[in-house]
């Protein structure tokens, strides 16, 4: 019924920038709004990391070792939130999931929704 669909996931040079995408979309209703909107990354053999969150006020925060190259940002018409990532490092590598804790909708109030995943890999 609810899915976040990411993209924009792949291999990048050290250096170099990659563009997420999670797009909410509900199969038989109509989506009014989000909620808290949180990308998440996780390395193999690591815990999963929150990386960024936009809250619904539309205040972002970031973890340290991402914060002054990435940047998260929502499209309301779209229902789309992206994750900009420039300056990208080796450690970046891991898959990233968006998540949100609500979406309000034509079927009333829904929660917790996580991405597929999309693997972004950072070469040396």
């Amino acid at each position: 019924q609810v899915q976040l669909v990411e993209s924009g996931g792949g291999l990048v040079q050290s250096g170099g920038s990659l563009r997420l995408s999670c797009a909410a979309s509900l199969s038989s209703g109509v989506i009014f709004n989000i909620g808290d909107m949180r990308w998440y990354r996780q390395a193999p053999g690591k815990q999963r990391d929150m990386v960024a969150r936009l809250t619904a006020g539309g205040d972002s925060e970031y973890a340290a070792s991402v914060k002054g190259r990435f940047a998260i940002s929502r499209d309301n018409t779209k229902k789309t939130i992206y994750l900009q990532m420039n300056n990208l490092k080796a450690e970046d590598t891991a898959v990233y999931y968006c998540y949100t804790d609500r979406l309000v909708t034509s079927k009333g109030p829904l929660y917790d929704f996580w991405g597929q995943g999309t693997q972004v890999t950072v070469s040396s």
